[in-house]
């Protein structure tokens, strides 16, 4: 829709350092279902990376692989 804004919770999956996909949702609850979503579809590329952070506080909520 013209004029609304991307949603809080930003979702990034890299691969190789190089970002592939990213998406914006408004539910937390709707971009962790697509976090889960990412993993089991795109979680077998070469150095895959997914993220799902909280554009509002700026925090990063999780990721996958989980970070060591």
């Amino acid at each position: 829709m013209v004029g609304m804004s991307p949603g809080r919770y930003h979702l990034t999956l890299t691969s190789d350092s190089r970002t592939m996909m990213h998406g914006w949702w408004h539910s937390e609850q709707t971009a962790r279902r697509k976090f889960t979503t990412w993993i089991g579809e795109r979680g077998s590329m070469p150095n895959v990376r997914i993220t799902l952070i909280d554009k509002e506080t700026h925090t990063v909520l999780t990721t996958w692989p989980e970070e060591q």
